[in-house]
Formats: C-alpha cells, structure tokens, sequence
C-alpha cells in the first residue's frame, strides 16, 4: 500500500498497519522494510502526492475502491507533474496567465526550435551547387521537411525526449529523430546524414535560443508591454486636468495634475520599450570552435564564412562572425538589461499607485465575492499592484544572473551557460505575470477627486512659490526669505496667504493673478503634457498604442 492524503470519509479498520488515524482522517502509506511506522514519523514528514487507486476495507467488510493520494514514506516515489505539484508557480498556480509563453520558452519550444534549424540547414546544403552529394530537393522533399516543422507536435518532442533517454545528448537525439522520420522518404533518405552536417551542438542550440527570444518577445511580450504603456496612457489622457498635490521626500510639494503623473510612467516605458523592440538578436553557425574548421576540410573550394551568414540572416537573426564555440550572448546580456529597467520603471509606478491608494486618491471596483482579508472585512487591497512588485522582482532577480553569468565562458566554452538558459522562460514569464496583474489593477482603478480636493484644500502653503518668484520679477527684495517666514512650519490659509499678496509692492495685474491662484489651479503645463502623451510616445519611441 503506498503512502496517500488525509481520505475523508472512510471507515478503516484500525488494526490494519497501514493506516494511522489523525485527526479523523487517515494517513495511506507503503510501510517500509521493517513495517515500524510511529505517528510521530508521519507527523515529521511533509506530506507530496500523486495519484493512485487503492482498496480498502470498511467497518462493514466491503470492499470499495477509492481514488486515493499517496506517497512513500522514503521520498523513493515519481510524482506526477500538476498544477498543485508543479515546483515554479509559473507552471501552476499562475499557469493560466502566462502559457502563451510555453510555445517558445519551454522544453517543447527549444526542441521545435532545434528541429527547424537542422532542416533549414539540410535545405540550404542542398542549395550549394559545390556540395554535389546533396542534390537541390524536390518540391515534394522540401513540402515534407517544411512539414516536420510545421506539424511539430508534443508526440513528436515525446520521441525525442525518448530518444535522449538513450544518446543522454539532446541535439545528438534531434537529429536521430529527423533522421528516423526521414529515412523512409526515397530521396531525403539518401542525404541522411547531412543532418547536422559539420554542426557543434552551439550552432543548433544559439539559433534556437535566438529563435525563442525573438518569438517570445514579438508574439507576447512586446504586446502586453504596449496594452500595459496604453493602459498607462488612458489613465493618463482621462484624468489630465485633475489637480493633485505632489509629494517630494513625502512631503506636500508644487501641484501637478493626476494624468501628468501617469504620463511619466507612459514615457518612460515606452523608451524602454523601443529599446527591446530594437534589440539585435545575434547567431553564429561556424563550428567546434569559430573557424570552420570541419567544413573546410570537407569542402575547401565554399566561402563558409559567407554561407553561415546567408544561413543565420534568412532566419531572421542579425549574423556574429567572431565566436569562439558559442554565441557569446552580449546580445542577450544587453537585452536583458533592458527588460530589468523596463521592470523597475513599473516597479516606480506599483509603488506609487499603492502610495495613491493608500491617500485614498483612489478607490478600487470590488468584485463581488473577492475577500481582502481573512478577518478584516472592510479591506480592498491593492492586490494587483503588490503582486506585480513581487514577480517583477523575481524577474530581475533571474534576468540579472542571466545578464551577469551568460557572457563569461571558459576559454572557448563551458557548459555553464547551457543550464542558465533554459531558466530565461523563468524571467520573462515573471515578467509577464507582474505587467498583467499590473494591468488587472489598473482596470479597478476608480479615481477618488473629493479626496485629491481636500489634500489641495488644506495645503496653501504651496503658493509660496509662484508668489516668492513674481516677487523676484517685480525687484522685491528678499522674497524667498519673506515667504519662509510666512510659511515654513506655519499653518497657512486662503485668507493668510491672499492677505500678504495683498501686501505687495508689485503691478495691479500681477497681484490679480496670484489673488486668482489657488492650489487646484496652480499646475503649469500639467494639463496639456498629460493630453499629448500619446503623440509623444508615438514620435519618440514609435510605440503604436491603438
């Protein structure tokens, strides 16, 4: 009997060694060797399952078959990969929010990917008129490789898989896959070991790497960025003539608009955005160790160097012609980077809107049936915001070592690089994760203006320096000292501060325009840069938000 869950509901005979009551639920377990379990044993453990069917006998003597969850007592068991038994939260909890990346990053992605490359090679060889040995193919040959590619399924990544139980290599276990799927087709099969023609493992994998970058980003990332900066933005355009009171070192500071705010935060993604958009995604395909060595032993009459190029390129990947064995990811170090900061300027604007929220400048739309706290019933917490932060900072955790760790190999290689990349799904799907809770919690976000007006109301002090530098204008001597004395540590009021501008040696018209000024209209250009926010973006950064 293996070990299980607590089972509800059975009735067990309590003599019988496997079971162990607890708490009125029951401990299903594989005794081991010496068939001496004690409660404590049990109780030490942490408790995993997988899944299993095991009979039981009831009070009753009948027999029922129940679906149980089990363990081994030792750890000695497989379990089964669930979304409650997955390691990462990625790959369970917060599945559903990001496996539109699983195509491109995961295991499946780089072995699809790796297949793409070993045909198009097989392809291009056959277009080189010197390597008579592979004859330019059929319509027909080039219709069935493009349809390995294209009907690339997760059977057909299984059979790899299995096929690397054996070679324990994963590209050599590629290209036994293609070439089991290929030797039954007459004129493919007779080039069957063009596969992988003079290729070190690095020319497959660095292709396929590009290859999921360079999807990953178009097809997902670089999307929800640009909903994540117009979601920014429309806050932004909607709320560019509401005053708000700034806040420097936290403390009441020269007013702005609350759409002026958020326009920052649209600008300064959308730079960031350009950046990785514009990234150059680079591939190398020049052997064991960058010389091409092998292949000019085989044909030394062909420009290699060139073919590699026109090879690399036709991908859609920009070509690297000084390598050593690998790419030396600097590419990807600066790529990386570049996700970071895109991350920390959200991170900025998580922080601020959970500032904003707590002033109460905004409410957040309740869902109905969502709790905030387990014994708090009035909460409403900005759950969105909180959950962005962390995952962005996960990411930049992993995006860091990523960055730091990927373009230092050993001499002309070490295999330190091979197990870091397969973790660049781990960043960008944090990523991922924190710009669409980002997004979920800008959608509840329900401006608050009666609060916005009152922190306006109670701060007049701020006028102090509009009238200190119309003063300045006008000749009036000491004017930052005169309005210190007036408002540094004082309580100041309407009334207080419109009787000293009355006071002023200064033109009739300018004293009727800081006798009109009030906090909520002191904002400057505020209101016009919060309205042009998209045009901006759009001509600095070429972000098309609609």
């Amino acid at each position: 009997m293996e070990l299980g869950a607590c089972i509800r509901g059975l009735t067990v005979n309590q003599t019988t060694p496997n079971f162990i009551p607890r708490n009125q639920h029951f401990l299903i377990f594989r005794a081991p060797p010496n068939n001496q379990v004690t409660y404590a044993s049990v109780k030490s453990r942490r408790i995993f399952c997988c899944e299993a069917t095991a009979k039981v006998n009831s009070s009753s003597t009948e027999t029922v078959e129940k679906k149980v969850n089990t363990m081994s007592a030792d750890y000695s068991w497989d379990v089964q990969l669930s979304s409650l038994t997955a390691l990462c939260p990625l790959d369970g909890r917060y599945w559903a929010k990001v496996k539109e990346l699983a195509p491109f990053m995961s295991e499946f992605g780089l072995i699809r990917f790796r297949v793409l490359v070993e045909i198009k090679w097989l392809m291009k060889l056959s277009q080189i008129s010197e390597i008579s040995e592979v004859p330019s193919f059929s319509k027909e040959a080039e219709s069935y490789l493009q349809g390995l590619i294209d009907g690339f399924s997760i059977n057909d990544a299984l059979e790899v898989k299995k096929i690397e139980k054996v070679t324990n290599h994963d590209v050599k276990a590629v290209e036994y896959y293609l070439k089991q799927r290929c030797q039954s087709h007459p004129e493919i099969a007779k080039v069957l070991e063009f596969f992988h023609f003079a290729c070190t493992s690095e020319d497959i994998n660095n292709l396929a790497h590009a290859l999921m970058l360079k999807e990953a980003l178009n097809k997902v990332i670089l999307p929800v960025m640009v909903k994540l900066i117009a979601a920014i933005c429309n806050v932004a355009t909607a709320n560019a003539s509401i005053p708000m009171l700034s806040r420097t070192h936290g403390q009441p500071a020269t007013p702005t608009t609350l759409g002026k705010e958020m326009a920052i935060f649209a600008y300064r993604l959308g730079r960031e955005w350009r950046e990785i958009a514009q990234a150059e995604i680079l591939g190398k395909f020049a052997g064991a160790v960058g010389n091409y060595n092998a292949h000019l032993v085989a044909y030394p009459d062909i420009d290699w160097p060139q073919i590699a190029e026109e090879f690399v390129t036709s991908l859609g990947i920009s070509f690297n012609p000084y390598v050593p064995q690998i790419e030396p990811h600097d590419y990807m170090a600066k790529l990386f980077h570049s996700i970071i900061q895109f991350n920390n300027i959200l991170v900025d604007f998580d922080r601020d809107i959970w500032g904003y929220i707590s002033l109460g400048y905004f409410k957040q739309i309740t869902k109905a049936g969502e709790i905030g706290s387990s014994t708090m019933p009035h909460k409403v917490n900005p759950i969105d915001f909180e959950n962005s932060e962390g995952n962005l900072g996960i990411a930049n955790g992993g995006l860091s070592h990523l960055s730091t760790k990927l373009p230092i190999s050993r001499w002309q290689r070490d295999l330190t690089d091979s197990t870091v990349l397969r973790n660049m799904g781990v960043g960008l799907g944090h990523s991922l994760l924190a710009y669409k809770s980002a997004l979920q919690g800008i959608e509840k976000l329900q401006v608050n203006e009666t609060s916005l007006i009152e922190d306006l109301n109670q701060t007049w002090e701020v006028l102090a320096e509009p009238i200190q530098t119309v003063m300045r204008r006008y000749g009036v001597p000491e004017p930052y000292e005169k309005l210190k004395e007036l408002t540094r540590g004082r309580t100041v009021t309407k009334e207080s501060i419109r009787e000293f501008i009355k006071g002023l040696d200064i033109p009739t018209e300018a004293k009727t325009g800081l006798l009109n000024l009030t906090p909520h209209s002191y904002v400057g250009a505020a209101v016009e840069l919060a309205e042009n926010i998209e045009t901006a973006i759009s001509l600095a950064n070429g972000v098309r938000l609609s």
